[in-house]
């Protein structure tokens, strides 16, 4: 009944008014939007950057002028029946952005400078500058963090954060835990960079409301919302190493109802990329790839301050390594084949009540993942293993399902003792079934997890100057005997310019196969896999970390550092140990509890913006991860403390040119610093050497306004100085997982983008 009423009253007709337009730096700015907050009225400019909104409801409203790259403006009106008014509005550009709106760090949207817990925000628009064409090409831009590959044969890769591999990070998409232990194999490199509105990152245990896995950080992907009626195609083509090409199609387009309550935006994404041989051995070092992807977003106000928003992905992948790609896997003499057909999606509603001091979401979300999947080296002619492999080729099939659901509550108290707090209270249950099978390996997965997780959380302002966040997850997981608690507490500090926190939390990770322990190799001749002990328990983690943050904003440039202190103490801690062959000869690695193990470090960041032009950002991470016991990754070699594939020092950097005459460049880089590398084939640790890559775009873009249409034509160069390993392993008894080298070789690429204004 009161929906009805509310929508009547909206569908009065109150003769009320509003005109006026928008600029910046003295030019009229089209297609901004222009709406009510908390409400389904709204509009946009047009192409002379004006706009009218009629029939408004009487009453104060906060009026609101949003567009992409600009500083939103929000002015407090007062409407009357009868009467038209005019409000202007001039929007400031936003090229460096620190003070976003999160949502990753306490699961309630908040600024930035106002997080407890650093939260680290990438751009859309950044990952397209500096040419980052999926999740994982972008991900290396972040403080912290650093991509690996690992194999030769199918790239696989692995996210690391702090210090720690892949499992011990939560990837979320739009907030939902759906990226299950298989998809981390390969998902990160099949989600495009044009689906990706922003990431936002949060470093170390502080994010330990999200649950298991997320001891070493949460990458939080949120996927294109709609926002205003737009288009854009873009195609680009690569050439690696003058010997393989590579093709990415790319579309985008979304559309909001005049009154702005619904939307829609889809994308597209196609990719043909040629397997690459670096060597001349025959065999490649990066696969063949073909992607098809497409989703959409959509949102639904049915009502005032009620949503409803839907997103939903599909993602098909063919991935080939290793030689003879022309003819069936089992012919080659060594190859990885892999079929992905990948379907993600979820649902919310949130309302809010209370005059808005009170809120509750509910949603659901899930994906399911079908692989057809091929690992296999040709026996030696004339061997009874070469009849059998063609009686029986170690073809496997895989089928994984995620699906969780939950509830939160949010309140705020205004008057908490001193300041506010905003109480938080949620519930949720994720499942995640994996059954994989090789038959002529012997080899079969099956694995199901259920997880119940709850949390109570207190977001205290105690003043302008200091925050409390504290809070607690409850977590009974059906690989773990007993309840787990993980409480955590937060502290920040503002005093000007200046930020200072401080977070100790707990965590655990239960004993069940991660994304890199399903990953079978080659290795001397014959594969590799990873078995789970019997008696493996969950392993244990307290964290802890502190930072200071500076940014000082000038009329012409803004200036900031970050420096991060982090603690990590695993108990049980897992390590991998060579525990002989099993019957069909075949290495087995064992995933065990150790005694425990420690990583500590230091990240620093920098970041720079002179008149919204030149934009620099970099960070460099210096860190130590050591097991208290020396870890026996060969039954053949001596134990060793530090850990394997982890270099002590690794970073990036960004420097941006933005031209109002429609040119832009940037320049980009990753450092990898040297790090100790099992080679299982020649049974030796090898250290690597440090590498630097340097990326550079550059691009024109001409804006046609007449027709709110607008061309950019872009050129580069990523990894222009062929920084690439230069001893891989040879022929089919490599050992794949030998690899330590950036992503790529030198690459020239060259593409287009046409795009609404």
């Amino acid at each position: 009944m009161l929906c009805i009423t509310v929508s009547l009253s909206y569908a009065q007709h109150t003769d009320a008014n509003i005109f006026g337009h928008v600029q910046c730096d003295g030019e009229h700015l089209p297609f901004v939007s222009i709406y009510i907050k908390g409400s389904n009225k709204g509009t946009a400019t047009d192409l002379s950057g004006h706009y009218m909104l009629t029939n408004l409801p009487a009453g104060k409203h906060i009026l609101v002028a949003n567009s992409v790259g600009y500083k939103p403006v929000e002015k407090e009106i007062v409407v009357e029946a009868g009467k038209t008014i005019e409000i202007n509005f001039v929007l400031e550009e936003q090229i460096m952005a620190i003070d976003d709106i999160v949502v990753t760090g306490t699961k309630t949207f908040k600024r930035q400078t106002d997080s407890p817990v650093i939260v680290n925000v990438m751009e859309g628009k950044m990952l397209e500058m500096i040419q980052a064409n999926t999740l994982s090409e972008g991900l290396v831009f972040q403080p912290g963090i650093r991509m690996e590959t690992d194999c030769q044969t199918c790239n696989y890769t692995q996210l690391r954060m702090n210090g720690l591999g892949g499992g011990y990070s939560q990837i979320l998409i739009n907030s939902r835990p759906v990226f299950s232990p298989l998809t981390g194999l390969y998902g990160l490199e099949q989600i495009p960079a044009n689906m990706i509105e922003r990431i936002e990152v949060v470093r170390g245990g502080a994010s330990a409301l999200y649950g298991a896995g997320a001891i070493g950080g949460t990458v939080n992907v949120i996927t294109r919302p709609p926002d205003r009626n737009a288009y854009a195609v873009n195609a680009n083509t690569s050439v690696i190493n003058g010997a393989a090409s590579d093709f990415i199609l790319n579309a985008n387009a979304s559309t909001v109802s005049d009154r702005r309550n619904a939307g829609m935006s889809i994308f597209a994404s196609h990719r043909m990329r040629e397997s690459y041989n670096h060597n001349n051995d025959g065999f490649s070092e990066m696969p063949q790839l073909k992607n098809n992807s497409f989703g959409l977003n959509a949102f639904l106000l049915p009502a005032p301050n009620h949503k409803i928003e839907f997103n939903l992905s599909s993602m098909y992948e063919y991935r080939y390594g290793g030689n003879k790609e022309d003819g069936p896997a089992f012919l080659a003499d060594q190859s990885e084949e892999r079929v992905h057909n990948v379907l993600m999606g979820g649902a919310d509603y949130s309302v809010n009540f209370n005059n808005n001091l009170s809120s509750f979401a509910a949603y659901v979300a899930g994906q399911t993942t079908d692989r057809d999947h091929y690992t296999g080296i040709m026996p030696d002619e004339g061997t009874p293993e070469y009849d059998e492999h063609f009686k029986e080729p170690p073809y496997g099939i895989t089928d994984n399902k995620t699906y969780l659901g939950g509830i939160q509550l949010n309140h705020m108290l205004s008057h908490f003792i001193s300041g506010s707090n905003q109480f938080s209270f949620g519930a949720e249950y994720n499942y995640d079934m994996v059954d994989d099978e090789i038959v002529a390996y012997n080899y079969h997965l099956d694995q199901e997890t259920k997880n119940f997780g709850s949390f109570l959380q207190s977001d205290w302002s105690i003043n302008r100057k200091l925050s409390l966040l504290t809070g607690v997850r409850a977590d009974k997981h059906n690989m773990v005997d007993n309840l787990v608690w993980s409480p955590r507490i937060s502290a920040l500090m503002k005093q000007k310019q200046w930020q200072f926190r401080a977070s100790w939390s707990t965590g655990f990770r239960a004993p069940q196969a991660f994304d890199a322990d399903m990953h079978i190799a080659f290795a001397g001749g014959g594969i590799q896999r990873v078995e789970l002990a019997e008696s493996l328990k969950e392993e244990r983690s307290k964290s802890i970390s502190t930072s200071i943050n500076y940014d000082y904003p000038n009329e012409h440039f803004i200036l900031g550092f970050t420096l991060e202190g982090f603690y990590t103490k695993l108990t049980d801690a897992f390590i991998l140990e060579e525990n002989g062959t099993d019957a069909n000869g075949n290495s087995i690695l064992e995933k065990r509890n150790g005694e425990g193990s420690t990583v500590k470090g230091v990240t620093t960041e920098i970041r720079a913006n002179y008149n919204r032009k030149v934009q620099l950002e970099a960070g460099l991470t210096f860190q130590n991860s050591e097991h208290e016991k020396a870890v026996e990754w060969s039954e053949n070699s001596p134990g060793i403390k530090k850990y394997l594939r982890t270099p002590d020092e690794y970073g990036y950097y960004t420097l941006t040119y933005n031209s109002r005459l429609g040119i832009n460049a940037a320049l980009s880089g990753v450092y990898t610093g040297p790090m100790l590398v099992p080679n299982y084939g020649r049974n030796e640790l090898i250290k690597s050497p440090s590498f630097l890559e340097n990326n550079l775009k550059v691009s024109y873009q001409f804006n046609w306004l007449e027709k709110g249409l607008a061309v950019e034509m872009f050129t580069g160069v990523q990894n222009i100085f062929n920084e690439y390993q230069d001893d891989f392993e040879t022929g089919k008894n490599r050992d794949s997982n030998y690899v330590y080298g950036p992503a790529r070789p030198r690459t020239v690429f060259v593409g287009i983008k046409l795009m609404s204004l």
